[in-house]
């Protein structure tokens, strides 16, 4: 079946650890779902999972779909391949046209996210907000930002890349800051994301039991967490000012975060008074791969 007229929109959500698929019609009802593991390292197995991922859906389905994908990273607008993926291996390689030979018709790539804000501002947590900066603390840290919901994308493809920016204002023992895969050091990734918490903690805790634990030192962690939360967040809003921040990933569902951070960042945003608003996913895991089913809108044909 044509799968303009089928209206089935297939989104894949290629993850650090888990690649998940879904399939909406046309009013955004989802259909079907699908997780797996993400072969890490294995560019060649990226390309299975998402093929099979893709047939097990239409083959249940019966359905021929369109097909948009989330990715850890971005395709360069001057090489065409992927660039700034902290999923390394699919860095430098051709995944959409790979994509597309291997799924025999065209799909559309997006970051992970720019998928998560363009789900969360056009029915999720910023809907009816100008101005939209998703937020993903997680295996990684990334952003995107939507803008009467439409994604901002510039010439060079890092829109929202917050992440590797320095951490702003640190103190003496934050300098230089931990080394990030891109290769500098004091990113915002190497203090934010998941792993850098458990890190940053020191005691063999992963984020998730930092964040539930009552013990002093996960306590301090989190305390020093929020406070470089609130930085890196006030620098956002200094240059974007967007009307609302939605949190993603892991470390979205720490319920503290949406009252601490508004309590801190005042200190830090050039302005008398702080009226943007952070708000938790609706959609919560599910938001970046129904984004990256939306890459093809309705209107659009495959």
């Amino acid at each position: 079946m044509d799968t303009a007229s089928s209206g089935i929109r297939i989104g894949i959500d290629i993850g650090g650890t888990k690649t998940e698929a879904i399939a909406l019609d046309h009013l955004g009802r989802e259909l079907a779902r699908r997780r797996v593991a993400t072969e890490r390292g294995s560019y060649d197995g990226t390309i299975r999972t998402v093929t099979a991922l893709v047939a097990t859906l239409e083959s249940e389905l019966a359905v021929r779909g369109s097909v948009g994908i989330g990715i850890p990273g971005t395709i360069s607008p001057a090489s065409g391949l992927v660039k700034n993926a902290n999923s390394t291996w699919l860095i430098g390689r051709p995944l959409d046209r790979d994509l597309e030979a291997a799924l025999d018709r065209p799909v559309r790539l997006a970051n992970d996210a720019d998928c998560f804000a363009l789900s969360e501002a056009s029915d999720g947590a910023g809907a009816g907000f100008a101005t939209v900066f998703g937020v993903i603390l997680g295996t990684g840290v990334g952003g995107g930002i939507v803008v009467h919901g439409r994604l901002l994308a510039g010439p060079n493809a890092i829109a929202g890349e917050w992440g590797h920016n320095p951490l702003p204002w640190p103190a003496d023992d934050e300098r230089p800051g931990p080394l990030c895969y891109c290769g500098r050091r004091g990113c915002v990734e190497t203090f934010l994301s998941g792993p850098a918490l458990a890190r940053d903690h020191g005691g063999g805790l992963d984020a998730e039991e930092i964040c539930a634990s009552d013990r002093a030192e996960a306590v301090a962690a989190m305390g020093r967490y929020e406070d470089r939360l609130a930085r890196a967040l006030a620098s956002v809003i200094n240059v974007i000012d967007p009307h609302v921040i939605v949190l993603g990933g892991g470390l979205s569902k720490v319920g503290r975060l949406y009252q601490a951070i508004p309590a801190l960042w005042g200190r830090w945003v050039f302005s008398d008074r702080v009226e943007t608003v952070l708000r938790p996913p609706r959609h919560g895991d599910s938001s970046g791969v129904r984004g990256a089913a939306w890459l093809w809108p309705v209107e659009t044909p495959a």
